[in-house]
């Protein structure tokens, strides 16, 4: 469905959603997808560091068997984490 791109993401608390998880991530404003996505990632991402931590990883969009689209990062691929300002910043140069 899409190519590999770095997309800078976060992590929320997501009580009420269908999903075993109780800690989720999305997209950051600005790079042209839907805050609402979900993203497949690192569970050690999502459990070692503090909510609202915000990476910059590799993903594609994917819709997996027809299901709502979603990012899709490997577990096992390197990500960075940022600062929100930082991550903001390369959103509005282009820079990600």
């Amino acid at each position: 469905m899409g190519h590999y791109r770095n997309v800078a993401i976060e992590t929320y608390r997501n009580p009420g959603e269908a999903s075993s998880a109780s800690v989720r991530a999305r997209p950051l404003g600005g790079q042209g997808l839907s805050l609402s996505m979900k993203v497949e990632c690192s569970r050690k991402m999502r459990t070692h560091y503090p909510v609202g931590t915000v990476f910059i990883v590799q993903a594609q969009m994917t819709d997996r068997e027809g299901g709502q689209p979603f990012l899709y990062t490997s577990w096992q691929w390197p990500y960075e984490v940022v600062t929100r300002a930082e991550a903001e910043a390369r959103i509005a140069k282009g820079a990600l």
